[in-house]
């Protein structure tokens, strides 16, 4: 509205050199506020999200240490003392402050990019596309920022990732280094698993493959591969293994800063 303003000034007035300048300065202003805010980190980012989700589902402002303990429930192994190091950036940058009471609160001005549509996953460890070769259970090894309009209707929550190992799941374009986004599978019958990729965990370790039913005691984990080299993988019914999760997107590894 700003910027409209002042280029009505100048249309105005061609020959003002004022208004020339004014315009000039603005213009400054903005790029300098754009490459400003294209230098928050990653850990910046994410904090500034998680105080916006704090402040969405419990409709009060967190201190540090509730922020912190959210974090922690969320799978973050970040100390307190680190969180409190960006919080202490975010400040510097004018983006949160804290009241008398500790409390945070977010600095709505032009230098706060807005996240409300994005979302934190978390990212579990490692699955191969081969055999299963490996699993890092229940450990959060970091979280994906992902557009809400990548996954539009889908419960962020039930959301989570792993990197894929190997090449047995190209033809499907789930290359090595991938980033594969899989929806959490809570639900017994086997219906909703046929012919779906999964990711399936084995003895503890997962591996990522097409699921099918190849009779009434035996389960397949089919490869799509254009390396002949691997095959299926055969489980019977009563043995030890898990569907953790039921695929719904892969991001390209060329396409994610690593």
């Amino acid at each position: 509205m700003l910027l409209m303003a002042y280029r009505v000034l100048l249309v105005s007035y061609p020959q003002d050199s004022f208004a020339v300048f004014f315009y000039q300065c603005y213009a400054i202003s903005v790029i300098i506020k754009f490459k400003f805010m294209q230098h928050l980190t990653a850990k910046q980012k994410n904090l500034l999200e998680s105080i916006r989700e704090y402040l969405d589902q419990r409709e009060e402002n967190p201190t540090s240490y509730k922020l912190h303990q959210q974090l922690v429930r969320c799978g973050s192994k970040d100390s307190l003392k680190s969180v409190m190091q960006v919080i202490e950036a975010l400040e510097k940058k004018d983006l949160v402050k804290r009241d008398k009471n500790k409390k945070l609160y977010l600095v709505e001005n032009d230098n706060y990019v807005n996240l409300r549509n994005i979302f934190s996953i978390p990212v579990y460890g490692l699955a191969s596309c081969g055999e299963a070769l490996a699993y890092a259970e229940d450990n959060v090894d970091g979280f994906l920022q992902i557009s809400k309009a990548l996954f539009r209707g889908a419960d962020s929550a039930k959301l989570f990732a792993v990197k894929a190992l190997g090449d047995s799941m190209d033809k499907e374009n789930i290359n090595d280094g991938d980033y594969v986004i899989f929806e959490k599978y809570e639900n017994t019958s086997e219906e909703d698993l046929e012919g779906k990729i999964v990711v399936a965990v084995i003895n503890g370790m997962a591996t990522i493959k097409r699921y099918k039913k190849v009779s009434d005691e035996i389960i397949g984990l089919f490869p799509k591969s254009t390396n002949n080299f691997h095959q299926p993988i055969f489980i019977h019914q009563s043995d030890q293994f898990m569907i953790a999760g039921i695929f719904r997107k892969v991001l390209p590894v060329k396409y994610v800063s690593l």
